[in-house]
C-alpha cells in the first residue's frame, strides 16, 4: 500500500510565500495544481511537441520571481502565471520567425482520441473534419487574439483578467475576441452553415 500526501490546502498565495523563503514543496505542490492549466494553454497555442518545455521554463520563470511577486486584490494567481506563460509563448512564436504554429492535433489530444460512439461512421468523418478545420483557423489567428480566445473558451477567464494577461485594455479585449470570432466565423462557414 502506498501514502498519497494529502493535496496541499494552501491557497495559491500561501504557496508563493513559501517559495519566496526556498520551500520546494510548496513549489512542487504549485506545480502540481497548475501544470495543467499551463501545458494547455501552450499546446493551444503552439503546438504539443514543446508545450511541457515550455511549460518547464514558465515554472522556473515563477520560481526566479517568487520573490517580486506580490498579491493583486482584483486579479488572481493565474493571471500573473498565464501573463508568464503568454510571455514565453509570444517569445516562442517569435524565434521560430514567425513560421505557421499548428497547435495540437486530434493525435496530440486537444481532442478525443476515441471518436464519439453516438456518431455513426459518417458524423466521425464529419467531426474529425470540423475539429481539423477549427485548428487551422484558430492557427491563423494573430497571438493576441489566439490567446484570448484560448483564455476565454477553454480557461472560461473574464474578460478583466484576460486584460491583465494580455497587457491590454478591457475594450480591447472585447475587440480582439471580435476579431478572432469574426474571422474564425468567415473560415468556417461552410461548417456553420449546416
Amino acid at each position: 500500500m502506498t501514502f498519497t500526501p494529502p493535496e496541499s490546502e494552501e491557497s495559491d498565495e500561501e504557496l508563493m510565500h513559501l517559495i519566496t523563503s526556498g520551500d520546494n514543496r510548496a513549489f512542487r505542490d504549485l506545480v502540481e495544481r497548475h501544470q495543467q492549466l499551463v501545458i494547455g494553454t501552450v499546446a493551444r497555442m503552439v503546438g504539443s511537441a514543446d508545450a511541457e518545455d515550455i511549460a518547464q521554463q514558465v515554472f522556473v520563470n515563477v520560481w526566479k520571481s517568487s520573490s517580486r511577486w506580490r498579491p493583486q486584490p482584483h486579479a488572481k494567481f493565474t493571471t500573473w502565471l498565464l501573463t508568464i506563460t503568454k510571455r514565453l509563448v509570444f517569445n516562442e512564436s517569435r524565434r521560430r520567425s514567425r513560421t505557421r504554429l499548428i497547435p495540437q492535433s486530434r493525435e496530440e489530444g486537444i481532442f478525443p482520441e476515441h471518436p464519439d460512439p453516438s456518431l455513426g461512421p459518417d458524423e466521425q468523418i464529419l467531426d474529425a473534419e470540423l475539429h481539423r478545420a477549427i485548428e487551422s483557423a484558430m492557427a491563423t489567428l494573430p497571438e493576441k487574439e489566439r490567446m484570448a480566445v484560448i483564455l476565454r473558451r477553454h480557461e472560461e477567464m473574464p474578460y478583466e483578467e484576460i486584460a491583465v494577461v494580455l497587457g491590454v485594455s478591457l475594450p480591447s479585449v472585447k475587440s480582439l475576441l471580435f476579431r478572432a470570432r469574426t474571422t474564425l466565423k468567415e473560415q468556417l462557414g461552410r461548417y456553420l452553415e449546416g
